[in-house]
């Protein structure tokens, strides 16, 4: 399996000037544009656009993988505590019957 990566950007030149892409590839064949902007004057602005916009759209995607991490995390900790909870108290409804008889 080959290291490609997944997201990427792409300069085109469109009717109005030129239009950058920032891309990601969901298989081997098949790409998904993610933003999109167009109306630069010349091929440079374009490419500095899409290298700039490719770094801020990368660290939103870090942030907020990082946050849904994080909640996952906590749900997962969270059921295990309610979890051990109810085990801790079907233990303790067990000890009160044989106490009783």
């Amino acid at each position: 399996m080959s290291k490609g990566k997944k997201y990427d950007f792409r300069v085109t030149q469109a009717e109005n000037g030129w239009k950058t892409e920032i891309t990601r590839r969901m298989t081997s064949t098949k790409t998904v544009v993610s933003k999109s902007h167009d109306g630069f004057a010349t091929e440079a602005e374009a490419q500095a656009w899409g290298q700039a916009e490719l770094q801020v759209f990368l660290g939103t995607l870090v942030e907020r993988n990082k946050r849904r991490s994080e909640k996952q995390a906590k749900a997962k900790l969270a059921a295990a505590l309610a979890a051990e909870a109810a085990t801790d108290a079907d233990d303790f409804d067990d000890e009160d019957e044989f106490d009783e008889e």
